[in-house]
């Protein structure tokens, strides 16, 4: 990926619809044009955030691109300010606004998935999760999405295992589901959710697995199938030491050569007095430096990169480093 050199689709897509439009008819009136040219270069910005992946060559590996994702993708509901909320926008806003990794939380009741951050149920349901990201393969067949799928909190009144009810799941979207051990391409996934698996599983392969997560590091989890190195230290007493952590595995996914899928989360919490954690004492600090960071990176792998409140603008910087 490094050595190849690619026009954002954002800039093709502005170059072909302002050559047309100009080809048709003389614009005399510079401010008309000005106006227009706003207008092409807002729908072109909208089209290449919602379907990024389809600028992309088919062989290219999962692995070898920068991907936005969000961390606790469904939790948008907190009892008090900065507690558990993670993001402003919806699971169909984040795949529109670029995010293409998400990180569900599912707590097992009564034989189904509720989405919690904690004890927190976040007024949705896994059901929901999927409809959205189905409808949005659906009308955006070239894209692809890594679902980590991960059991939160206690679970209560089921009649199975958790693995058994995600069975269910996958069953009824049977034909978006993407179950292998190892790290695919954009070509054999498009259209597909990729399942990032950090649940014991007896019936395998069942996704890319990722049920020795460590806690509060950086870690590597290797197999036969798939390696993943993956920075996750979400308590964060130092907002400066999450940064070094965060950029120093930028700098390894864009220096190293490999098939190893990098995932790094720029989420965490500050504890305050009595021990109350703080979302956005670290998502206020650390997002703004990921803007600063892309605004000028060069373009390269990266890895994905889940945050707190995405909004396209951040994620955009992020994609563009593919092109």
């Amino acid at each position: 990926m490094k050595t190849q050199r690619f026009m954002p689709v954002a800039s093709l897509l502005l170059s072909t619809v302002f050559f047309t439009a100009c080809s048709k008819e003389e614009v005399s009136q510079p401010a008309l044009r000005a106006d227009n040219e706003v207008a092409i270069t807002a729908q072109a910005t909208a089209v290449a955030m919602n379907s990024w992946m389809s600028g992309l060559a088919d062989n290219t590996s999962l692995a070898a691109l920068s991907i936005p994702g969000t961390h606790d993708s469904g939790a948008r509901t907190e009892p008090v300010a900065g507690t558990a909320k993670c993001q402003d926008l919806t699971i169909a806003q984040q795949l529109e606004a670029g995010v293409r990794y998400l990180d569900i939380r599912c707590r097992h009741i009564g034989n189904a998935f509720a989405i919690h951050h904690g004890s927190i149920y976040q007024n949705l349901n896994f059901d929901d999760v999927l409809q959205a990201c189905t409808s949005f393969l659906t009308s955006h067949p070239q894209e692809t999405i890594i679902m980590s799928v991960k059991e939160e909190y206690d679970a209560t009144d089921n009649t199975r295992t958790f693995e058994q009810t995600f069975d269910t799941y996958v069953q009824q979207y049977a034909s978006f589901w993407s179950t292998g051990a190892t790290i695919p391409t954009l070509g054999q996934v498009r259209g597909k959710i990729v399942l990032l698996r950090r649940f014991g599983a007896t019936g395998t392969p069942k996704g890319i697995e990722a049920t020795n997560w460590a806690d509060n590091t950086t870690f590597t989890i290797s197999n036969s199938n798939a390696t993943l190195k993956i920075q996750d230290q979400y308590v964060v007493p130092d907002n400066n030491a999450k940064w070094t952590n965060v950029t120093n595995l930028f700098t390894e996914a864009f220096t190293q050569s490999n098939n190893t899928l990098y995932i790094n989360y720029t989420s965490g919490y500050k504890s305050l007095i009595f021990s109350i954690p703080s979302i956005t004492t670290v998502s206020g600090n650390i997002n703004p430096r990921i803007n600063t960071y892309f605004t000028s990176a060069a373009h390269g792998r990266y890895g994905v990169i889940p945050m707190d409140f995405v909004n396209a603008d951040r994620a955009g910087l992020i994609v563009n480093t593919n092109f």
